[in-house]
């Protein structure tokens, strides 16, 4: 079943980029006593996810922190070392705070699961936004099939 709004986040580990390597952070340090805005890619290096998705929350940071949003967050199934790359390739310094999914736990818990096996991808993650408060989900986007629209930085904006 698929997170709805007014639901808690599941309780889960993610693996961030850090100076000296990984951090693993759970959901609930990212988003108690925050309100944040989280969106999920397919993949990191993807062409919409790179071209478009990560780089426009990137660029809409400051307009996230002035509608007080405290912590935009980056999710896909990808491990933390390839968060941390595309981060690096992306040009993120702490505007976007990159949680790597590895092993799909929390694409699987939130019900967001892309079955993309016939690309030779796997098991990834829907394309999605989502306003979360305290660790309780306010609003939720998630994106038609092949789509890049309600996940956009601009729109999440507009929604704020």
């Amino acid at each position: 079943m698929t997170i709805q709004p007014g639901d808690k986040l599941p309780e889960v580990k993610f693996s961030s980029p850090a100076e000296d390597g990984l951090k693993p952070l759970t959901t609930s340090e990212v988003f108690a006593g925050k309100r944040a805005v989280l969106f999920a890619v397919p993949g990191a290096f993807t062409p919409t996810c790179s071209a478009r998705h990560l780089p426009g929350f990137r660029d809409q940071a400051k307009a996230f922190k002035f509608k007080t949003i405290d912590v935009v967050a980056c999710t896909s199934v990808n491990d933390g070392f390839v968060m941390k790359a595309w981060a690096k390739d992306q040009g993120i310094a702490d505007e976007v705070l990159m949680l790597g999914d590895g092993n799909g736990e929390f694409a699987e818990k939130v019900g967001l699961v892309l079955d993309a096996e016939g690309f030779g991808m796997g098991k990834r993650s829907q394309r999605y936004a989502m306003i979360v408060n305290d660790g309780v989900v306010e609003k939720l986007f998630v994106e038609a099939p092949g789509e890049f629209k309600v996940s956009s930085a601009d729109y999440v904006l507009e929604q704020l």
